[in-house]
C-alpha cells in the first residue's frame, strides 16, 4: 500500500509554478492576478479562501479578496462580477460557495466570464471540458488527475467507480476518468444515493474516487485488493479527545481500506491541498492564454 501525497505533489506542482512565475517577471510581464469573492463570514468558506490568497503569496502571483455582505442582493453580486470581468488586471475569478439561498450559484457563475474562470464551473468550459477540449478543469478533478499523473499510475482499461454526482466532483471526474487521454480511457460506473448494490459494483472497480460527503462510507468489505482509492470526503466529525472538539474525516474507512488498497488518499493531506493547487495552475493558463 503507498500513500499518495497531496501535500508533497502539491508543492512540486506549486514550485513549478514559482519558477514560471519568475520568468515572467524577469521578461517584464504581469504576474497572475487571481480575485476571490467571499459572500459572508462561513467559516469553512473563510478558511478555504484564506489558504487560497496565501498560496498565491507563496507562488508569487497577484491576489484580491472581495468581501461582501452575506445581505447583498443577487444583483449586486452580479454586478461585482461583471466589474471584474472588465477590469483587464484581473486573470481569474473564483466566487466561494456556497452562496446564501437568495442568490443562484449557476447565474453567478455564467455571469464570470468564461476566460476568467478557473474554477472551471462555467457552462461553456463544462462543454469544452465534454468535449475535450482545452479549457478550465474543475479543481478537484484536476487535482485527482494530476495525483494519477505524479503516481504514473496507468488507468487504461480501469473498471473505474465514481460514488457521487455533483458537479464540483462527480460529474466531471467521471468524465475525465473516461475521456481517451492518461490518465483516463477507464470504463466509469457513476455511483449515486439511487445506484442499487453499489458494495458489489464497488468490490469490481480497479479505482474508486469517493466523493459524497458520508464519513467512512467506503468501508474494508466494498473493496478489493490491490484497488486504488481516492478520498475526496472532508467531514467534521464530533471527537471529545481532541483539542478542538472534532476530527476531520474522509468518506473511506482509511483503517480498513488502506491495508487493501495499492494506493490510497489520506484525509487530510490528500486531494485537499491538489485542489488549491490545480487552481493555481488555472489562473496561470488563465494569465497565459491572453
Amino acid at each position: 500500500m503507498k500513500i499518495m501525497d497531496g501535500q508533497l505533489v502539491s508543492q512540486a506542482a506549486k514550485d513549478d509554478l514559482k519558477i514560471k512565475v519568475a520568468d515572467l517577471i524577469q521578461q517584464g510581464q504581469k504576474v497572475p492576478h487571481l480575485a476571490a469573492v467571499l459572500v459572508g463570514s462561513n467559516g469553512a468558506s473563510e478558511t478555504y479562501v484564506g489558504s487560497k490568497v496565501r498560496t498565491c503569496e507563496e507562488i508569487g502571483y497577484k491576489s484580491s479578496l472581495i468581501r461582501l455582505d452575506e445581505a447583498i442582493s443577487e444583483g449586486e453580486l452580479l454586478d461585482t462580477i461583471r466589474e471584474l470581468n472588465d477590469d483587464d488586471d484581473v486573470d481569474g475569478i473564483l466566487v466561494q460557495l456556497p452562496l446564501p439561498r437568495h442568490i443562484s450559484e449557476q447565474k453567478v457563475i455564467d455571469t464570470i466570464d468564461a476566460s476568467k474562470d478557473v474554477d472551471g464551473f462555467h457552462s461553456v468550459n463544462v462543454g469544452r471540458m465534454v468535449q475535450g477540449l482545452s479549457t478550465f478543469i474543475p479543481a478537484t478533478p484536476y487535482g485527482i488527475m494530476l495525483l494519477l499523473e505524479y503516481y504514473r499510475i496507468e488507468t487504461k482499461g480501469m473498471n473505474a467507480v465514481v460514488i457521487g454526482r455533483s458537479n464540483i466532483v462527480g460529474r466531471p471526474i467521471s468524465i475525465l476518468l473516461s475521456a481517451s487521454t492518461n490518465p483516463g480511457n477507464c470504463t466509469v460506473t457513476l455511483c449515486h444515493s439511487h445506484t442499487k448494490n453499489i458494495g458489489d459494483i464497488c468490490r469490481n472497480a480497479d479505482l474508486i474516487v469517493a466523493a459524497l460527503g458520508k464519513p467512512g462510507f467506503l468501508t474494508g468489505d466494498m473493496v478489493r485488493d490491490g484497488a486504488i482509492v481516492i478520498d475526496v470526503g472532508i467531514s467534521r466529525v464530533a471527537d471529545p479527545s481532541k483539542k478542538r472538539g472534532y476530527s476531520i474525516r474522509g468518506d473511506v474507512n482509511f483503517d480498513e481500506v488502506a491495508p487493501k488498497s495499492s494506493f490510497i488518499t489520506p484525509v487530510p493531506g490528500g486531494v485537499g491541498p491538489m485542489t488549491i493547487a490545480a487552481l493555481m495552475k488555472n489562473t496561470f493558463k488563465a494569465r497565459t492564454a491572453k
